[in-house]
């Protein structure tokens, strides 16, 4: 991923933390050349000092079949975006688009049944431990568990390499930054919103350090 130095990121912690809360991604392999991505909920596990990324497929899902041949496998996490006028700026420019993003790469490998058990059981308590009936592993029944392990493979990434971006107009002036986040206010959609509220965010924080 192309990160030109005012938007990349490398504290580890913040990374993380961006993957634990953005954690809908998307993993990429190639199959004979090919390309393959496949949209899924994603689990980050610390084992000592490595860090894998883990969750499970559809067993008819053919990506997961490509694990133990592809050498690098891609995994994406994306945050809030957004389109950015530059017609909010104090000086003549060309529009932009702010994003946050992550890409990790690592190799894959698939999970034994215990082990599947144990992403699936950590991953219904982070769903479903807030909700008034909660669907937990120990409250589903054994056929229904039985029936639905049968039909999904686990597998685990370990993480060789991370690259992230945070483009917040960390390259304009504090008087273009702030009319930046007054305008996205202004947008009607969603994620102008929650940029807008991150970009502030991020202010306070640059401020305090």
């Amino acid at each position: 991923m192309y990160i030109p130095k005012y938007f990349k990121v490398t504290n580890v912690d913040e990374i993380w933390d961006f993957v634990q809360k953005n954690s809908f991604g998307t993993i990429v392999t190639t199959e004979q050349g090919k390309p393959i991505a496949t949209h899924l909920p994603l689990q980050l596990i610390k084992e000592g000092d490595t860090y894998y990324i883990t969750g499970h497929m559809a067993y008819g899902n053919p990506q997961w079949r490509t694990f133990e041949t592809c050498e690098d496998v891609l995994v994406m996490f994306q945050g809030p975006h957004a389109y950015i006028s530059s017609s909010w700026y104090e000086e003549e420019n060309v529009p932009t688009w702010n994003y946050q993003a992550v890409h990790v790469y690592g190799t894959a490998s698939i999970l034994n049944e215990e082990e599947l058990k144990q992403e699936l059981i950590i991953l219904l308590q982070k769903y479903e431990k807030h909700r008034k009936k909660p669907v937990l592993w120990d409250k589903l029944s054994p056929e229904v568990l039985e029936k639905q392990l049968k039909g999904i493979v686990g597998f685990k990434i370990k993480v060789q390499e991370i690259q992230a971006a945070n483009k917040l107009s960390q390259n304009r002036n504090e008087e273009d930054y702030h009319n930046i986040v007054n305008k996205l206010y202004e947008e009607k959609d969603l994620n102008s919103q929650q940029m807008a509220q991150l970009m502030e965010r991020k202010f306070k924080k640059d401020k305090k350090a």
